[in-house]
């Protein structure tokens, strides 16, 4: 009895036109840009984040790795670098816990989640300049929104904040003056622009 309700309820909700999602009504469009259009069809200030970055493979110990540079405030010095190793295994990361500890003392923060599924420890440090250096070690072969496997990331956030800081007054510098404030009243123009079309 129960299956030919369940398979009465699919086909109810299969051939409902209200539920249909034919490719005439699907959004393709929002803000002024339009999905499987060339990014040169569009007119920009800067293709450019405030950090480049470039991949690196071939890394004795690591499967790759992103390497992440300035461009405004000290352009190509180094800010961040993360890389993952070859072996992404639960074990590995403990054995590799472990030497991290004794190397550096005990980490400062747990940054992990509190499930358990991404596993995250770190240190911070300040150099001989006075930056603050940030290391991070994590494990996570279950959140599809982290990084998978084992990764460890060091980084200098204070110069990433500089970086995007002078980028931000390039940008200012550069674009038109604009009033962005909230409108009381829409235009039906403004208001095609701002749904998916």
């Amino acid at each position: 009895m129960h299956i030919k309700l369940v398979f009465i309820l699919c086909c109810l909700l299969v051939f409902n036109p209200a539920t249909s999602f034919a490719s005439d009504k699907a959004p393709l469009e929002v803000g002024g840009f339009k999905l499987g259009s060339s990014i040169d069809d569009y007119d920009f200030i800067s293709y450019h984040n405030f950090l480049k970055e470039v991949v690196v493979r071939d890394i004795d110990g690591f499967r790759k790795g992103t390497i992440y540079y300035g461009i405004c405030d000290r352009p190509g010095e180094l800010v961040k670098i993360k890389l993952k190793y070859l072996d992404s295994s639960a074990g590995f990361y403990k054995k590799l816990l472990k030497r991290y500890k004794k190397k550096f003392g005990k980490p400062d923060a747990f940054i992990g989640d509190s499930f358990g599924i991404v596993k995250a420890w770190k240190w911070t440090f300040v150099d001989e300049n006075n930056n603050k250096i940030l290391l991070r070690l994590q494990h996570n072969l279950k959140n599809p929104d982290e990084s998978l496997g084992v990764t460890v990331k060091l980084e200098m956030p204070e110069q990433i904040e500089a970086e995007r800081i002078c980028f931000n007054k390039q940008c200012a510098m550069n674009m038109p003056k604009k009033n962005n404030r909230m409108r009381s009243a829409w235009s039906e123009e403004s208001w095609q622009n701002m749904l998916p079309q």
